[in-house]
């Protein structure tokens, strides 16, 4: 906790009455947010809260419909990003902004050149970054191109370019999304020196407990609004989960995912369900995304694929859900009956549902929903063809509207109206709807892409249930999570991979982020603790 202006406080940011109306949505509902100056302040709720927009408003990505902004006890305006920047505002996004082919430098110079004389502009900034890296601890190559460095050192980059810039009011929007552990850790360190050195700092995040153990003070909206504002000291995990949800929430697997309790069920025998051997997929451009990738599921547990986003989990569940052909490798399923493909003769969607596979798609926009169709119409998707659904050719749409009716009621879907259109549900009834819809047929291997990605807490503790009441009945489950804590959370034994390729695999009981996090960079553990299950 930082101790400056404890008794007289001085505010870097301070926003009041903001409007912001896009078409009939009021995102932002009369918003007044401060910031302490020399802090670093958590903006935390749902999706959809405001929280985002705010910032946008704040940083000129959007213009307040109404409202005022000071910045250091100044009114200003702020129309457009250049006139943020010129204010000292900064901000360092979830994707960064890099050119792959530059270098480090460039990228950081790239929009400040002050002079025609590239290489004197080029000089003058390696001194000034210099500087800058010697202050914060961030130390970068500046001569190595982006496409070589590490997401953690791209993120440097960005924070870099934004001091370099001039900015004093840094904000970031998801900060630890693309990180291992062990850069996160790096990364708090950063921010905290930042924050001695009189940079004020806001964070746009859903992880409560980094909210918790790097932030002075936090600040919850919900539905457009302020719902809650108080410093660190003065709150909890619990007392913000349900300042974001409305109610409480039972968050004991959610943010202590390290006690892994066990259900109280009796244990189904693991039996293997699925064998996939020496799987390889090569891209279109040449680029290896899974390299001989051998991997069992086995009834009654939840394996969880643990990696950084873009190491090859997307490509594994397109694989393992037939969207996708390998270039080599084969799979056995044992199910109601023995299956086996080859890369020479895969199978496709349809087949894996008749032999008891479901999946659940890491985007559930592009993969899992049509926005377009009506409730009812989407929840039997890729499932018409049943007899229930399907006789003599023409629908039976009287047995899928009474069946959506009754999974909306049974997995809590609000609001429970069948006749709604897709795009009118939010982010977390949406996932509720294709988990439903997966889940009523009874799968036996089911594959789980992200499954509470957008989701906020209240819908996470109800999806997590549901994921573990089927490993319970017997299911296989896979589990791909960018989430380190939902993996631990969830999982029997975690996989993790790294630039297409399985770098370890352990027990849950083996398992840590320090332990995970060095296998997601690529790195090996000491023999005692790598010893793969089989």
């Amino acid at each position: 906790m930082n101790d400056n202006n404890q008794n007289h406080k001085s505010y870097a940011v301070e926003m009041y009455g903001i409007y912001k109306r896009f078409g009939n949505v009021l995102a932002n509902n009369n918003v007044d947010l401060k910031i302490q100056a020399g802090h670093i302040h958590g903006l935390v709720g749902e999706n959809g809260a405001g929280k985002s927009t705010i910032m946008s408003i704040l940083y000129g990505f959007y213009s307040a419909d109404s409202g005022e902004i000071l910045i250091n006890g100044k009114p200003v305006q702020i129309n457009q990003v250049e006139d943020a920047i010129s204010n000292g505002v900064d901000m360092v996004h979830q994707h960064f902004m890099l050119v792959d082919n530059m270098s480090a430098l460039e990228n950081i110079v790239l929009g400040s050149e002050e002079s025609f004389s590239l290489n004197m502009v080029y000089k003058n900034a390696r001194m000034r970054l210099q500087e800058l890296m010697d202050i914060t601890g961030m130390k970068v190559n500046l001569d190595e191109k982006i496409e070589d460095l590490s997401v953690g050192y791209c993120q440097r980059v960005e924070i870099l370019k934004t001091l370099f810039r001039g900015a004093k009011i840094l904000i970031l929007d998801e900060p630890t999304a693309v990180l291992t552990p062990q850069e996160s850790l790096q990364l708090f360190s950063v921010l905290k020196k930042l924050r001695d050195s009189s940079t004020t700092i806001i964070i746009i995040t859903h992880k409560l407990k980094e909210v918790m153990e790097l932030c002075d003070e936090v600040t919850v909206m919900k539905n457009g609004q302020v719902v809650l504002d108080t410093t660190i000291k003065d709150t909890s995990i619990k007392d913000l989960a349900t300042a974001m949800v409305g109610r409480s929430v039972s968050l004991e697997r959610i943010i202590n995912p390290d006690t892994h309790l066990d259900d109280e069920t009796e244990k189904i025998e693991n039996k293997t369900v699925l064998v996939a051997k020496n799987i390889q997929v090569i891209d279109n451009l040449g680029v290896v995304k899974l390299n001989n990738i051998n991997l069992n599921l086995k009834t009654g547990e939840i394996v969880g694929i643990a990696g950084v986003s873009g190491n090859g989990q997307s490509e594994l569940l397109e694989v393992l859900s037939g969207l996708a052909t390998p270039m080599e490798g084969e799979i056995s399923i044992s199910t109601d009956d023995q299956y086996r493909f080859t890369s020479e003769s895969w199978f496709d969607p349809k087949k894996a549902r008749t032999i008891g596979i479901a999946h659940v798609p890491e985007d559930r926009y592009t993969r899992a929903m049509v926005m377009d169709f009506i409730a009812w119409e989407d929840q039997v998707l890729g499932y018409e063809y049943l007899s229930r659904y399907c006789r003599n050719q023409l629908m039976i749409h009287k047995n899928m509207q009474t069946d959506t009716q009754m999974l909306m009621d049974e997995f809590d879907v609000r609001p429970p109206n069948p006749e709604l259109q897709c795009s009118q549900f939010s982010g977390g009834n949406q996932q509720k709807q294709i988990l439903a819809r997966e889940i009523n047929q009874a799968p036996k291997i089911l594959l789980i892409g992200q499954p509470t990605r957008g989701v906020d807490i209240g819908a996470i503790e109800f999806i997590h249930e549901q994921i573990r009441k089927l490993r319970n009945e017997g299911c296989a489950v896979l589990l791909v999570s960018s989430e380190l804590d939902e993996i631990i959370a969830l999982s029997d034994r975690v996989v993790v991979m790294n630039q297409g390729e399985i770098t370890g695999e352990l027990s849950i009981n083996e398992c840590n982020e320090t332990k995970l996090g060095l296998l997601m960079s690529g790195g090996k553990l000491e023999p005692e603790v790598s010893q793969q299950i089989q």
